[in-house]
């Protein structure tokens, strides 16, 4: 732990900051992080548990956390990870759909002194909830990130699918019955806590990344060891959550995802290639949705991103935020000139569909041609990912 006492300029409540490893958190801290979350509904997202941090702190060094003080009691949490000479960055960026600085209500603070507190040059950030206004002036571009209220419906599935999304209710029921009848009984299990179901998933997913060019994010061990790590974490704000479609004992789809007391983060979601005619994937989030307002959730996040899928489910958006906070630094500099037009290209073709559109087709040719390629080469064997 550093501990490294902060008073804010201007005559603001002192504030004492100290920095921890995630692991080291104590349990009086994460009782006082839970409870920050409880107080604030924009805090409570699985992914802005301290469980989440721990998780990822695990596998990444430069995990941190800073813990804000006022009048003695721990008021503020904020998760990052610190990189060589100072780059900062949030907590599981690129994995996590939701970052903040989780706070009790009414507390305040300044960025720039927040970094220095926590020795960073600059902190880059892509899924921030919109509430975060000390961050406000550093923001570079906002975007919808779309959710689902849920509540649980008075019968069954097929009712609340009516009730819900009547327009389609008719054709995905269809396919369920016809996958019954094709492949075996269709039953859905919104807890599974069979480890080989989630090895399957994570087979499904990547394979589906490499099919259509995408980087193959369980091609990296980290990320695979800390979806394990979190598939095992049973607690009240943090659940991993592993739902799975099954028709008779061949799974069909299946979603992993973490879920705090109240919401629900869709986070990795595949199927099994060979039976997409069913619409699996669809069928995936529908029972997914249903089953999580029977458990107690009040929303499920989508997350950030144009899918029309999602257009067909969001009930409403949020709004999260990306961007630098920096410090007058060479390196917050340089690294600016460096992500800052990564950013604005990506963000420039995901928001015209007249540019969006050929750049997917022209990522699905080319994961294709490096599958061919794959199979083709001497001693090619199939992926597999390590046992659990």
């Amino acid at each position: 732990m550093i501990h490294t006492p902060h008073r804010p300029k201007g005559g603001r409540t002192e504030v004492e900051i100290t920095i921890h490893r995630p692991g080291e958190l104590t349990p009086e801290l994460r009782g006082a992080w839970h409870r920050a979350m409880d107080e604030s509904p924009e805090y409570a997202n699985p992914f802005l548990a301290p469980e989440f941090a721990i998780g990822v702190g695990r596998y990444r060094s430069g995990a941190r956390v800073a813990v804000l003080r006022e009048g003695g009691e721990p008021a503020g949490f904020f998760p990052y990870e610190r990189g060589p000479l100072g780059t900062g960055r949030a907590i599981g960026l690129g994995l996590s759909d939701c970052q903040a600085l989780v706070h009790r209500p009414g507390v305040t603070w300044d960025a720039g002194e927040l970094l220095r507190a926590c020795r960073l040059s600059i902190f880059e950030f892509d899924h921030l909830v919109q509430e975060q206004r000390p961050f406000a002036p550093h923001v570079t571009g906002t975007f919808a990130s779309p959710v689902i209220d849920v509540k649980p419906g008075d019968g069954g599935y097929p009712e609340w699918l009516r009730g819900t999304y009547p327009g389609l209710a008719k054709t995905t029921l269809k396919k369920e019955r016809r996958l019954g009848r094709d492949i075996g009984e269709v039953r859905f299990v919104f807890d599974e806590r069979d480890p080989q179901a989630l090895r399957t998933l994570m087979r499904w997913k990547s394979a589906q990344y490499r099919r259509t060019g995408r980087m193959d994010r369980f091609s990296r061990p980290w990320i695979v060891g800390l979806v394990d790590h979190l598939f095992r974490v049973r607690e009240e704000h943090f659940t991993g959550v592993l739902s799975v479609l099954y028709a008779g004992d061949r799974p069909v789809a299946a979603h992993f995802g973490p879920r705090s007391s109240t919401v629900l983060a869709a986070w990795f979601t595949a199927y099994d290639p060979e039976l997409h005619y069913y619409s699996p994937g669809l069928m995936m989030h529908l029972r997914t949705a249903e089953a999580a307002a029977r458990h107690g959730a009040t929303l499920v996040d989508l997350g950030r991103g144009d899918k029309e899928y999602k257009d067909w489910l969001k009930t409403r958006e949020l709004r999260v935020a990306e961007g630098f906070v920096a410090r007058p630094h060479p390196v917050a500099l340089a690294q600016r000139l460096w992500r800052r037009p990564v950013r604005g290209l990506r963000n420039t073709v995901l928001a015209h569909p007249g540019l969006r559109d050929p750049a997917d087709r022209l990522l699905k040719t080319a994961g294709r041609l490096r599958a061919q390629g794959a199979a083709a080469a001497p001693g090619a064997r199939k992926n597999r990912l390590p046992e659990p």
